[in-house]
């Protein structure tokens, strides 16, 4: 799961008078990029692993309810709504002491079936709260759609992806234009 910023330099056009030098290496080798020629530079400034409440949220207020895995643009109005549901998440769902899930495991002793693998960890106060604003979802290759300390990670990691994007956009007063993307990939 990832936010694409595409910022539009448009340098193919001479008279943006678009200036600078390319110097990309990998492994000391340079790789080959023209400038003259260059019409976006895209960034990624967003990645989530199994975030499934993010995804979902993308996909119920971005995608119009498609899950195709597509590039969809995410409006400022939309990352400061999902950032604010983050927030109130975030202060009003504490974690408490409680036993979680952390993955499954198959063996010989269980005939070949997963069990849970289950460990001390912490569980959401008020997970109600959590899941009326920003529902698990499971499906394939989702992750838990517990209300715990992974989701809470999720939470605070959507808030810091969150506010980098809305800063980075208030900061560039510039003539370029930027777009985030969301796109996910299962």
């Amino acid at each position: 799961m990832y936010l694409t910023k595409k910022t539009y330099i448009g340098a193919e056009f001479k008279h943006r008078k678009i200036s600078g030098v390319l110097d990309i290496k990998e492994d000391s080798v340079t790789i080959p990029i023209k400038l003259e020629r260059v019409s976006y530079i895209e960034e990624r400034v967003g990645y989530w692993r199994k975030a499934n409440q993010i995804h979902r949220w993308f996909v119920d207020n971005i995608q119009g309810g498609e899950d195709n895995c597509r590039e969809y643009e995410l409006p400022k109005e939309k990352a400061i709504e999902l950032l604010n549901i983050c927030k109130e998440i975030k202060s009003k769902c504490k974690l408490v002491p409680g036993k979680v899930r952390n993955g499954a495991t198959a063996s010989a002793e269980t005939g070949g079936k997963f069990v849970d693998n289950i460990e001390d960890g912490k569980l959401m106060s008020n997970s109600h709260i959590a899941a009326k604003l920003l529902p698990s979802s499971s499906g394939f290759f989702f992750g838990s759609t517990d209300y715990d300390q992974y989701y809470m990670e999720d939470i605070k990691n959507t808030i810091s992806i969150l506010e980098g994007v809305l800063s980075e956009s208030e900061e560039d007063k510039s003539y370029f234009t930027q777009d985030i993307f969301y796109s996910s990939s299962w």
